[in-house]
């Protein structure tokens, strides 16, 4: 039976995962920043309260979260272990990299054809982490991660969607992407993946449901792909209500087999003044989905059996 690799070190059958929400984060951080202005990082604090978030989570009946944490957006792998070992909750982590515009300097002059001839550094780092573990934890990536928005596919973007695609290719890993879905960004991810070859039974449209355009939710759809309608609680970017709808539609239109719910929540960000995050964005944390989305999915229509497909069977069949 397929197993995944957890933060814990722990290896859970893809069958015994549970309610697992599939684009989440613990910790997004900038450790250059907190370096060299530090003062927004406490480690004990902070560990100790992605621990208590984490645990009020599985309270509610979450069993296992997907953290799409990759380099870009701070991934510490170390750290996450420290939570991981004191919560019952899996946390499954991930490979891939983070930027809406261009690679970071360290891959900008080394690869085919650049100032640097060689190897595509990039595809390298990806089935390293997926393969052999990420840095020397020894716990391996099961999942690709990588992000378009508003700006498109730039030269530096699809650099990189491309070495996930290789890198998918060479070791079957699914992928997980970052979209802007109102410039209907994750039909040019689609485009790319085709043009790669990528098994799209194994392609997750991330932040899907941040648009309630069904025509251009159904164009993915129809092309076999997930979809992540996972920012509940982002209320500032599409309402509650929108949100659910667009599901609940979506499920009653016969898709509950190809969408995937989540948050995009972390226990901590430095990209969010805290006190202004608390205010806008009350319900942007792990327990919305349980305490708030599924009840109203359920007054729209929505069956148990469409929320377990859609938390546990496709999420499931996604990993596996």
């Amino acid at each position: 039976m397929k197993t995944i690799a957890t933060a814990a070190g722990r290896h859970v059958p893809v069958t015994e995962l549970g309610h697992t929400l599939m684009h989440e984060h613990v910790f997004v951080l900038n450790a250059e920043i907190e370096r060299n202005y530090p003062g927004r990082w406490d480690e004990e604090v902070r560990v100790a309260d992605a621990i208590a978030k984490l645990e009020s989570a599985c309270d509610r009946g979450v069993r296992t979260i997907v953290d799409l944490t990759v380099v870009g957006l701070g991934r510490d792998l170390p750290r996450v272990q420290r939570v991981a070992e004191q919560v019952r909750m899996n946390i499954v982590v991930a490979t891939g990299l983070y930027a809406y515009d261009d690679v970071p300097m360290f891959f900008k002059f080394r690869g085919p054809g650049l100032l640097i001839d060689g190897p595509e550094l990039l595809t390298e780092f990806f089935v390293k982490d997926l393969t052999d573990g990420i840095a020397d934890t020894g716990i391996t990536a099961s999942i690709i991660k990588c992000a378009t928005d508003a700006q498109g596919i730039t030269p530096g973007v699809e650099r990189i969607l491309r070495a996930a695609a290789h890198a998918h290719r060479e070791n079957s890993a699914p992928i997980s992407t970052h979209t802007h879905a109102p410039t209907e960004r994750g039909a040019d991810q689609l485009a790319v993946f085709v043009e790669e070859g990528v098994d799209l039974s194994r392609v997750v449209i991330g932040h899907s449901g941040d648009t309630t355009d069904l025509d251009y939710l159904e164009r993915l759809l129809d092309h076999g792909v997930y979809l992540g309608m996972d920012r509940f609680g982002l209320d500032l970017m599409l309402s509650f209500e929108d949100r659910v709808a667009t599901v609940a539609t979506l499920c009653e239109k016969g898709y509950a087999g190809q969408l995937v719910l989540a948050h995009d929540a972390s226990s901590y960000t430095h990209n969010f003044d805290l006190d202004a995050k608390e205010k806008l964005m009350p319900n942007w944390h792990y327990e919305h989905v349980h305490a708030d989305v599924l009840p109203a999915l359920r007054d729209r229509g929505v069956t148990d059996a469409q929320i377990e497909q859609m938390l546990v069977a496709n999420p499931a069949a996604i990993l596996g």
